[in-house]
């Protein structure tokens, strides 16, 4: 049971942070590099799931894209996808949850990147996607690494938008934190709570390490070290 769940753990958190990575780029670069009326309220709405309690963010996934949702009515009559108490819904939550991390590093990344570099490219006669990929998103690489890498970690924590949209279900939506929280709540649970906390910590402590690590090879890289 306790194996089950940490590759479920894994899949949802590997899942939300792919789901979240093209969708952040593009907000990232949006807000770092365009000027658009309400560029400020945006910028919050962005980072609201920081602030909120989690569980307000699960309830709004709940109204949203629950089983009689606004939207996941619709999914769930015409297309017959359902979020509600399946590992999907879990990795929304955990992508909701991450994705404010992620769009501030990628944000703060981009912010940096030499405009005069994209431009002498242009003068070169490499078209704008060509620029992207071989200039700007290179220079982008570390903040991108940093942000994948906190939003990977926050999706291994993330328990209350999880538990408030999908519930707790064993071998289906029962993550790392849902299954310490269920062994505490058990007589004798305690040995199972201490096993997942410590595989909780060794965890958090290895997407830092490595986190910083592949952040330092990035950043050698683009100074040609």
């Amino acid at each position: 049971e306790e194996i089950g769940v940490l590759l479920l753990s894994l899949k949802v958190a590997a899942v939300a942070m792919a789901a979240s990575l093209p969708f952040a780029v593009a907000v990232a670069l949006a807000l770092a590099r365009l000027r658009f009326p309400g560029k400020s309220i945006v910028r919050g709405i962005v980072q609201l799931p920081l602030i909120l309690p989690p569980v307000v963010t699960g309830f709004f996934l709940l109204i949203l894209l629950g089983r009689n949702g606004l939207i996941g009515a619709w999914l769930y009559s015409a297309l017959g996808i359902s979020f509600s108490f399946r590992w999907t819904g879990a990795a929304i939550a955990a992508a909701v949850m991450g994705f404010p991390l992620m769009v501030r590093a990628i944000r703060l990344s981009a912010e940096t990147v030499d405009r005069r570099l994209e431009q002498a490219a242009a003068t070169l006669g490499a078209g704008r996607w060509r620029i992207f990929t071989s200039v700007t998103l290179p220079l982008m690489l570390p903040g991108i690494v940093t942000g994948v890498l906190l939003s990977f970690g926050r999706s291994l924590g993330e328990f209350g938008a999880t538990i408030t949209f999908v519930s707790n279900i064993p071998g289906e939506t029962r993550t790392l934190p849902l299954a310490i929280y269920t062994f505490t709540q058990i007589p004798d649970g305690d040995a199972a709570a201490l096993r997942l906390v410590i595989i909780s910590v060794a965890l958090s402590l290895a997407t830092l390490v490595g986190g910083e690590y592949l952040n330092q090879r990035a950043t050698a890289r683009l100074h040609g070290r």
